[in-house]
Parts: structure tokens; C-alpha cells; sequence
């Protein structure tokens, strides 16, 4: 018998870097290097933006690009993503911020952090293929939106107003600035998000993003203009490692928020990650070690001061199109940002707050896919009311809550769709030899449905009502050969429709039960109510030939009656079910 020790040695063994992953490093080193240095361009002012955002400041946001973008590269499940603080972990991050302080946010990294290492022992990666598109679209439509609306205090050059709903800061933050407006400020966040956005159009390869930063800080600096506040002083290099932040007392109330970090951390990095699959050929990422390294990534991160991280599709994105074929990219990416941390802080801490605003309002504007959104739109009313309602909850609750909100409700439409696929079709008898008379006289008697699809809870109701109200007859034959499915519920309420008719002195008989339906049926007391005299028919022929047997020996159908079996009972009727 194995110890939990060599089972656990087991589930991790396959989760961690190979000789497949340097091998792949080796192929192209200069094509990587260069990707590298382009996604670290792409990804300093974003780091900083966020950081920001988080409530934690432009160090924290550094840190984490450097160290979980360093380890979920190594450990991480695909070759090309890029990981780091993103503007969707942002949103989860603020209210978490106003409510525990910075040494909370730091807690929640590391318990997320084990939460997804847990995960990917667990292999439950592989349910990212259930989160439905629509889902996936109105999330990301929610962020934007969020991602948009939490820029607007330091885009319009007011100090942050207090408050976790998005929304309510920013009105306020709109008010102040209608007391005293700071036009610098806007016209710094306007000109630096029309540059990126333009550029973008124009030439898609150029980091625009960090050319315009550095820009509208020369500007702010050569002008001596106070209303671009700067983002202030950074430490030269990372801190050092501790775990001083850690509260043993406080895990427990913080175990709500960490669940809510880990749940995006995984949802967002196996989307990018499944982003990256499409944009390349012959890519294909592990889900689960993607979770863990997302998870190492998450529990080294805070003990750096950094906030909790993510793939980021957007870097990622950059990552594939500047030719990125190994994990090498990714690295070079966080030593790159690394070398920033330690060489040019001085210059780093003089960008203006405005000018990271832009670069996330433009990041924000770019998140939204008009093209997708409108064919999401039209595929089904479903789709787009499951769009909808992703898209207000992300804006309106949380991330979290706002994912489950677009799961339940594509849940809930799916079951509807298929239980309306459930079918009780009454299907006519066949004369074959029978005399016009000896037809008719069956006809009076015998009646044969077909249950069609599903039998499960959401269609039992209908069923139910649709077979008790049976045409006064002496037999009812249920053919169940093309039932695809059946849950404890359907069976409880086929047991319950039988019982009725036989109160009414039907007799009621099965055709085609397979074997997983007798189980079903069984454990719920049915199967005997479907087995006259204890005989089960394996076709409906032979149901048919019971019911002649029935009626015969109850004196409603003479011998003369029985000349013939019929070939074929039931109209469609499959020689063997």
C-alpha cells in the first residue's frame, strides 16, 4: 500500500519541468530573446498601471511581473504565456485592499496560491472546457468595463475617493474633479490612450504604449507641471523575501476572498493560455500544470511584496506575434524587468499617474471584440442573454459571483434545450396481416408511445402530465429503446404515471429497457411495475404479442384474432428494439 507521501510525489511528478521544455529552449534562443525584450516593453508600463490600481503601488506591481512571471514561465503549463499582475485580478483586488489593507491582499496571494496547486494535484484543469463562450465574452466585457471606470480618478488628476464599488468612485471622482478641474491630468491620459490606440492601427509591432509613457514624463518633467503627479519613489530592487504578512488568525476570514483570487487566477490563465493555442500551430498547453504553476507563481509573489497574478492575454498576445516558440521568452521577460527594478527606479518613479491612467483606458478599449460580441449576440437569445448578464454582474457584484451568475443561467438554458428535446410520441399500429377488423379491434385496445431524448428532471413534469392522460384503453406499451439518458427523477416520475394508469386498470408494458435505465429504475421501485408477470420484452413485437396474450386471456380479444403475429407492431418500429 503507497504512503500519501509517494501518492503525492506521484500526482506532482508530471507537473514539473522536463527535458522537453529545455530542449524546446534551445531550438531558436535569438527569436525568444527578441520576443522577450518586446513583451517586457509592452509589459513595464502595465506592471506599474496595475500595481497601482491594486492599491498596493507600482512596486508591488513590478515584483509580481518579475517573480510570478519567472516562475509560472518555468513551472507553467504552456510555452508561450506571459504572467503577471492583470487588470482583472485588479478588480478582485480593490475591495480586498479597502477592506484587510495590503498585508491581507499578500495573505490571500499565498492562500490562492496553494488553492491552485491543489487544483492541479486534483487534475481540474480540464473543466475549463465547460465555461461556456457567452460567459467567457460578457467577463471579459465586464473587466473592460471595470478596468475603464477604475482609471478615471487619475485620469482626471483627483485623489481616489473612498469606496469598493467601481461605480461609486467613480461619480465621485467626478465630482471633485467638476470642483476643480485638472485638465493636465486629462490631457495627459487622453494624448497617451489616443497614441497607444492609433498606433496600434498603424503599426502593430511598435511598443506605443511605452513610447508614449516616456513621452508625457519628459513633457511633465521639461514643463515643471505639479498637476501630473508622478507615481512616486520606487525601491531600488526587489525586497527581500518574508513571511512577517502572514496572520494565522486571519485565514479563516480570509479564506472567502482567497477562493475568489484562485478561481480567477484560473479561469484567466486557461483562457490565455487557450488564446496562445489558437494563435500558433502545434501549440498545445498542459491545463493542470498550468495550474500549478500559476499556483507557485501566486505563493512566491507576495512574499516579494507583489500582488496576486495571472496570464495575461494581452502579453501573451504580444508574446506569439513577435515570434515566441519556448518558454525562453517569458523569462527573458522577467529578468528584463528585473534589471528595470534595479538600474532605472529613479527614472521609473517619475512617470506621471495620468499617463498609466491612458495606458489602461487604451488597454481596457482594447479588451472589447466588437466582431465577437455581435456574433455572440446574434447566435441565440440565449447566448446573448447569458452575455448580458456576465457583463452587469462582472460591472455591478464581483468577478466571481459574476461568473457563477453566467454558469447558472447557461446551466439552467441548456437543461431547457434539452428537455425540450424529450418527446412522448404516440405511434400508430401497423396492420401488417391483420384483417381491417382485427386492426381496428387492436387499435381500441393496445396503444404504443415512444419516448424520445431525455427522461430527467427537467422534463419529468411534462411527461407525466402528457402519460396519464391516455385515451381509455387496456394496454399501454412504453418503447424506451431510444430514451438516451434517465436520472432518479424521471424514473420516479415514470414509477408514478405506471401506478396511475394501473389504478385505472391499464396494464401497462416495456419494450427496449437497456441496461443502464434498468438500474435507474430499479433503485426507485419501477422496473417491477414495468414487467408484466414478471416478463420483460426485449422489442416492441414481442411487447405486442403480450398485449394479444393480456386481452386474449382477459376475454376482449378472441382466438380468432390471433391468427397472425404482426411483422411489424409499431409503425418505424426496429426489428430488434
Amino acid at each position: 500500500m503507497t504512503s500519501p507521501i509517494s501518492r503525492a510525489r506521484t500526482r506532482i511528478a508530471p507537473l514539473l519541468p522536463g527535458r522537453a521544455d529545455l530542449v524546446q529552449m534551445r531550438r531558436d534562443p535569438r527569436r525568444d530573446l527578441l520576443a522577450g525584450l518586446t513583451v517586457a516593453i509592452v509589459a513595464l508600463p502595465l506592471a506599474l498601471g496595475f500595481g497601482v490600481s491594486s492599491g498596493l503601488g507600482a512596486a508591488a506591481g513590478l515584483a509580481t511581473a518579475v517573480v510570478a512571471g519567472a516562475l509560472a514561465a518555468l513551472f507553467g503549463g504552456s510555452n508561450l504565456q506571459v504572467s503577471g499582475p492583470t487588470g482583472a485580478m485588479t478588480v478582485v483586488l480593490v475591495p480586498i485592499v479597502g477592506r484587510y489593507g495590503p498585508t491581507g491582499v499578500l495573505t490571500v496571494g499565498v492562500m490562492a496560491g496553494v488553492m491552485l496547486v491543489a487544483l492541479a494535484a486534483l487534475r481540474a484543469g480540464k473543466y475549463m472546457q465547460y465555461v461556456p463562450a457567452p460567459v467567457v465574452e460578457g467577463f471579459t466585457l465586464g473587466i473592460a468595463c471595470v478596468i475603464g471606470l477604475q482609471q478615471i480618478p487619475n485620469a482626471l488628476g483627483v485623489p481616489k475617493p473612498e469606496g469598493d464599488r467601481v461605480l461609486v468612485v467613480t461619480w465621485r471622482a467626478v465630482g471633485e474633479f467638476a470642483k476643480s478641474p485638472n485638465w493636465t491630468a486629462v490631457g495627459f491620459a487622453a494624448a497617451v490612450a489616443a497614441v497607444m490606440l492609433v498606433g496600434a492601427r498603424w503599426r502593430p509591432t511598435v511598443p506605443f504604449s511605452l513610447l508614449a509613457v516616456i513621452a508625457a514624463t519628459i513633457v511633465a518633467r521639461a514643463a515643471g507641471l505639479d498637476a501630473a503627479k508622478p507615481i512616486g519613489e520606487l525601491p531600488s530592487g526587489l525586497p527581500a523575501p518574508s513571511l512577517s504578512f502572514l496572520d494565522p488568525g486571519a485565514l479563516g476570514t480570509l479564506l472567502a476572498p482567497a477562493v475568489a483570487v484562485a478561481a480567477l487566477a484560473a479561469l484567466e490563465s486557461l483562457l490565455s493560455a487557450s488564446v496562445a493555442d489558437g494563435m500558433t500551430v502545434g501549440q498545445k498547453h498542459d491545463p493542470d500544470r498550468e495550474l500549478f504553476g500559476q499556483g507557485l507563481a501566486n505563493i512566491a509573489a507576495p512574499l516579494f511584496g507583489g500582488v496576486p497574478a495571472t496570464g495575461a492575454i494581452a502579453r501573451t498576445a504580444v508574446n506569439v506575434r513577435t515570434g515566441a516558440n519556448s518558454r525562453l521568452a517569458a523569462l527573458t521577460h522577467a529578468a528584463i524587468l528585473a534589471v528595470i527594478v534595479f538600474a532605472a527606479a529613479p527614472l521609473v518613479s517619475k512617470i506621471p499617474l495620468a499617463a498609466l491612467a491612458g495606458v489602461l483606458l487604451a488597454t481596457a478599449i482594447r479588451m472589447v471584440e466588437v466582431g465577437s460580441l455581435r456574433a455572440m449576440a446574434k447566435a441565440t437569445r440565449s447566448d446573448a442573454l447569458i452575455l448580458v448578464l456576465t457583463a452587469v454582474a462582472t460591472l455591478a457584484l464581483d468577478l466571481v459571483y459574476a461568473v457563477i451568475i453566467g454558469l447558472v443561467v447557461a446551466g439552467a438554458l441548456a437543461l431547457r434545450a434539452v428537455a425540450k428535446q424529450a418527446r412522448l410520441d404516440q405511434v400508430p399500429l401497423d396492420r401488417g396481416d391483420h384483417s381491417a377488423e382485427e386492426h381496428e379491434l387492436l387499435a381500441e385496445h393496445i396503444v404504443a408511445y415512444r419516448i424520445d431524448g431525455p427522461l430527467f428532471f427537467a422534463a419529468a413534469h411534462r411527461f407525466l402530465l402528457e402519460l396519464t392522460d391516455v385515451a381509455d384503453v387496456r394496454v399501454v406499451i412504453l418503447r424506451m429503446s431510444r430514451v438516451s439518458t434517465m436520472d432518479a427523477t424521471g424514473a420516479l416520475v415514470l414509477k408514478d404515471a405506471v401506478q396511475k394508469l394501473k389504478r385505472r386498470g391499464i396494464v401497462v408494458m416495456a419494450s427496449g429497457i437497456r441496461a443502464g435505465q434498468r438500474q435507474v429504475l430499479d433503485s426507485v421501485g419501477a422496473l417491477d411495475l414495468l414487467l408484466h408477470e414478471g416478463r420483460e420484452y426485449a422489442s416492441t413485437p414481442e411487447a405486442i404479442r403480450g398485449a394479444r396474450d393480456h386481452l386474449e386471456s382477459a376475454g376482449i380479444l378472441s382466438a380468432a384474432a390471433r391468427r397472425t403475429a404482426p411483422r411489424t407492431a409499431v409503425a418505424g418500429e426496429e426489428p430488434v428494439r
